[in-house]
C-alpha cells in the first residue's frame, strides 16, 4: 500500500513539471532581440544645378529690367555680356549678371585677350530694346512729383527690400513721369512691383513707377515731365499706392533729393 502511494505521488510530480514547462516565458519589458531591424535609407536630395551669376532671358524682359532686378547699371550689364546699342536681347539668352571671380579670371591662359563674351541668340527673339532717336540730356532738371498724395513710406537706405517711397492715393488717380526721358520697360515681370514702368532719363538716372492699375505708355516711347503714364492701383501690394524709385548708376538713391519740396 505504501509503495502504491509513493508511485502515485511521483506521477503527480511529473505531470506538474510537464505542465510548467509548456507555459511561455515572457521576456522583461524593454529587452529587444538580437535581430537587426531594417530601415529604409534616407533619401539624399541632389543639389539644384547652380545658376548663380547668370540669368536666362524671359519673354517681356529688357536689358534695363534685368539690370534693375539684379541691382546693376544697364551699362555694366551690357559690358559684362558684350552687348552694344541698341541693346538687343533674346528670349532664352543666358546673360552674365555678375563679374567673374578673381580665381576664375586667374585660371584663364595668359595669352587670352580680355573682352566680353557674346552669347549666340536663339532662333526666337523677344521684343528688342530700340535705340534712342536722339541722345537723352546729360543733366535732368525740373523734376515733378509722380503723384499727389500722402507720403506713406520714406526712403530707407538700410532696408533689405525695395528702396523707394510709397505715395498714397485713390485707384485710377493719374501717375506722372517725374522727369522727361524714354520708357525702357513696361510690364509685371519683376516680383513685388506689380504693373511697373521704368523710364531712362539719361545715361545714369532711371526712375520706376510700381503697383499701377493700368499702364498708358509703351516701351520706346518718349515722355515729358508731368506727362500721365499710368493709373494708380494696388497691383503687387495691399492698398492703393504708387511705389516710386530712382536709381543712379544702378543704385537706389533718395527720391526726395530730386523731387521739389512739399
Amino acid at each position: 500500500m505504501l509503495l502504491l502511494l509513493r508511485l502515485f505521488c511521483i506521477g503527480l510530480l511529473g505531470l506538474s513539471i510537464a505542465a510548467c514547462s509548456s507555459q511561455p516565458i515572457n521576456a522583461p519589458v524593454g529587452v529587444r532581440g538580437t535581430q537587426e531591424v531594417t530601415r529604409p535609407a534616407p533619401v539624399k536630395r541632389q543639389p539644384a544645378s547652380s545658376t548663380s551669376g547668370h540669368y536666362t532671358v524671359r519673354r517681356g524682359d529688357t536689358l534695363y529690367s534685368i539690370a534693375w532686378q539684379h541691382g546693376l547699371s544697364y551699362r555694366v550689364l551690357a559690358d559684362l555680356n558684350g552687348i552694344r546699342s541698341p541693346y538687343t536681347i533674346y528670349t532664352g539668352q543666358r546673360l552674365r549678371v555678375r563679374a567673374a571671380t578673381p580665381k576664375a579670371a586667374a585660371s584663364k591662359p595668359a595669352t587670352a585677350a580680355p573682352g566680353p563674351r557674346v552669347e549666340s541668340p536663339p532662333s526666337r527673339p523677344s521684343q528688342p530694346v530700340l535705340a534712342a532717336e536722339k541722345p537723352l540730356p546729360a543733366a535732368v532738371r525740373n523734376w515733378v512729383w509722380p503723384a499727389q498724395g500722402k507720403l506713406l513710406r520714406g526712403f530707407q537706405a538700410d532696408s533689405p527690400g525695395k528702396k523707394g517711397i510709397d505715395i498714397g492715393g485713390r485707384r485710377g488717380q493719374p501717375v506722372m513721369a517725374a522727369a522727361g526721358g524714354k520708357v525702357v520697360y513696361t510690364g509685371s515681370g519683376l516680383v513685388g512691383y506689380g504693373r511697373l514702368i521704368i523710364i531712362k532719363h539719361n545715361d545714369s538716372l532711371l526712375s520706376a513707377y510700381g503697383h499701377n492699375s493700368k499702364l498708358l505708355v509703351k516701351e520706346g516711347e518718349r515722355v515729358n515731365a508731368g506727362q500721365v503714364i499710368a493709373n494708380m492701383g494696388s497691383s503687387g501690394t495691399v492698398g492703393t499706392r504708387l511705389y516710386f524709385e530712382i536709381r543712379k548708376d544702378g543704385k537706389p538713391v533718395n527720391p526726395l533729393r530730386y523731387l521739389p519740396k512739399g
